[in-house]
C-alpha cells in the first residue's frame, strides 16, 4: 500500500482520539521511488484532480509505512544492500481499484516480480513490520472515495490515463527514504542509487 494524507494514499495508525483536534504525533519510515517527468508530472495532475488537496508526488512504495526501532541503522542497511540490485523496468498498466479498500489505483505489469523480490528483500530484520495487506506494487491515484465519487473517480482516471500520450514505462534507479512524525506530512530523508550490474570482460 502506499502512504500519505486523506485520500491520495495509504495511513496506518495516524488517527488521533476520537473527538480530538490535536495533531497526533507519529513515528513512520517508508521506501518509495518518484516517478521522473513528464510521467510524474502528468499523474501528480491527475491525483489532485481526483483529490484537491493531495500535494505528494506520484510515486512507488518499496517499503510501506512503518514503525522501526532505529531509522539511521535501518536507512544505513537500505544503502548498503540497494547495492545488490539493479534498476528495475517498470511498465505500467491500467487503473484499477482494489475491491477492499476502495483504493484507485495504476497497475504495474513489467517490473512487478523485481519490485516483489526488492520488497521481500528488504522487509526483515532491522526494516521488518507486520504490513496489514500483501504487497502489490502499484501507484494509488486516490481513496477514501465511494458510491457513485468512487465509480466518476474510476472513469475520470481511466480517461485521462487513455489520453497520455508519453512513455508508459520509466526505470527505477533510485529510492527515497521517507519519515513522518506528524499526520500528512512527510520528509525525504536520504535517497540511494540501484548498482547497474557490471559486466566483465576477457582480453
Amino acid at each position: 500500500m502506499q502512504f500519505n494524507s486523506k485520500n491520495c494514499a495509504y495511513n496506518e495508525g495516524m488517527d488521533a482520539s476520537p473527538g480530538s483536534d490535536e495533531i497526533p504525533i507519529i513515528d513512520l519510515y517508508a521506501l518509495v521511488t518518484y516517478l521522473p517527468n513528464p510521467l510524474g508530472a502528468y499523474l501528480n495532475s491527475l491525483r489532485r484532480e481526483l483529490v484537491p488537496d493531495c500535494h505528494l508526488r506520484a510515486h512507488v512504495t518499496v517499503l510501506p509505512p512503518r514503525v522501526i526501532p532505529c531509522g539511521d541503522s535501518g536507512w544505513k542497511r537500505i544503502q548498503r544492500e540497494a547495492q545488490e540490485f539493479p534498476p528495475i523496468e517498470i511498465d505500467l498498466g491500467d487503473v484499477e481499484v482494489f475491491e477492499e479498500t476502495s483504493v484507485i489505483y495504476l497497475s504495474i505489469q513489467g517490473g512487478r516480480k523485481e519490485l516483489i523480490q526488492l520488497h521481500d528483500h528488504l522487509a526483515h530484520g532491522s526494516l521488518a513490520y507486520q504490513e496489514p495487506y500483501q504487497f502489490h506494487p502499484h501507484i494509488t491515484l486516490a481513496q477514501g472515495l465511494t458510491g457513485e465519487a468512487l465509480k466518476a473517480g474510476v472513469d475520470h482516471a481511466r480517461r485521462r490515463w487513455r489520453a497520455f500520450q508519453g512513455r508508459r514505462s520509466f526505470t527505477l534507479d533510485s529510492m527515497t527514504f521517507v519519515r513522518s512524525t506528524t499526520r500528512d506530512v512527510w520528509m525525504d530523508l536520504g535517497e540511494v542509487e540501484l548498482e547497474p550490474v557490471k559486466v566483465g570482460y576477457v582480453r
